[in-house]
């Protein structure tokens, strides 16, 4: 696993995220070719009554209209987004906004990294949850917010506390939210599409479906497998977005704490005890969002296994492990040396 320096490592992250971020209009295409065809095969769409060939060429005609069609409903998607996102976000987890009042030590630390980088204060918002977790969300300055959890207040210790904070500080800071943020609108879009797949096959053998037509099943097996790799592609261009962030802010949250122990310690406690209710495309935001389950489900998650950022904190951030968290408390993260390297793994 090869190492380079935090500041181009977060550049390379950037230039990767815009490349990704744009092949979600071409998958969208590619996802609504696959819908005409289904609508096609099962009745719902007229075809031209001759060969296969001739149906699948009168279905890409077809983009021409439900392309920019597709796009007008993302721009009005992404206009609500833009001004209702947190209030959503709030709404599907149950976050509320507090106060230094209220707060005041997490406040006050929250406050303190965000001077530390001339930032304005995120907003701050608390989840009754037992629950280990933290998110920031936002699109733009003013906007952004860090949301935690009961449990990981209760849990942590100062120091720990504070390393999860400047992980959430990170992303804000690398702009790392607001992508994620458009992804989830672009990953919301792509749901809403295969939803409508999905009323397709369930209702295709209503009255509509016309009995003639010999070109039926091929087209609906051609336009399954064009929405499946699409909705596929789009699985692996959010977990790739998400993935290789998270080895990027917990170094990053090293770089503004000094405190790479307190970083791995604040992981294993969060490590099996971080799940949130909340949509998949606002869990890929979390400080942890594990699978429950092995295998595929595995490969397309969004963060990468704590075991892996542990290992990448000890060996590039002079952290050290304490092991699996027992549930027992345990001290405050003693004060790591000097000798912090802003190196970080390159995800593999």
């Amino acid at each position: 696993m090869g190492a380079v320096g935090l500041q181009t490592h977060i550049w390379a992250n950037n230039t990767r995220s815009i490349l990704l971020l744009a092949t979600f209009p071409v998958l969208v295409a590619f996802i609504l070719y696959g819908v005409q065809l289904i609508l096609m095969g099962t009745g719902f769409l007229p075809g031209t009554g001759r060969g296969l060939g001739d149906d699948m060429a009168l279905a890409a005609s077809w983009l021409v209209m439900t392309v920019p069609a597709a796009f007008a409903i993302a721009a009005l998607w992404f206009a609500i987004a833009y001004f209702g996102s947190q209030t959503i976000v709030d709404m599907l987890t149950g976050a509320r906004k507090v106060e230094r009042k209220t707060e005041p030590d997490l406040y006050n630390l929250l406050e303190n990294l965000a001077i530390s980088r001339g930032l304005r204060t995120p907003t701050l918002r608390v989840i009754d949850s037992d629950s280990l977790n933290a998110f920031a969300t936002g699109l733009h300055e003013g906007q952004y917010s860090v949301t935690v959890t009961r449990g990981l207040v209760r849990s942590l210790t100062r120091d720990e506390l504070e390393a999860v904070l400047a992980h959430e500080l990170v992303h804000v800071i690398n702009k790392d939210v607001r992508t994620m943020m458009i992804a989830s609108i672009f990953a919301g879009i792509i749901s809403v599409i295969a939803e409508m797949v999905f009323r397709a096959l369930l209702y295709s053998g209503g009255g509509r479906r016309r009995d003639d037509n010999k070109n039926a099943m091929p087209l609906i097996l051609i336009g399954i497998a064009f929405a499946v790799i699409g909705f596929a592609l789009a699985l692996v261009i959010r977990m790739m977005l998400s993935r290789t962030r998270e080895y990027v802010a917990d170094a990053g949250a090293v770089e503004l704490t000094k405190n790479p122990d307190a970083m791995i310690s604040a992981l294993r406690k969060v490590e099996g005890r971080s799940s949130v209710k909340g949509p998949d495309e606002l869990q890929q935001l979390f400080l942890d969002n594990q699978p429950d389950g092995v295998g595929l489900e595995g490969l397309f998650a969004s963060h990468p296994p704590i075991q892996k950022r542990v290992d990448a904190l000890v060996k590039f951030g002079g952290g050290r492990d304490p092991g699996v968290w027992t549930g027992e408390p345990s001290p405050s993260a003693p004060p790591s040396g000097s000798g912090y390297s802003t190196s970080v793994p390159l995800a593999g």
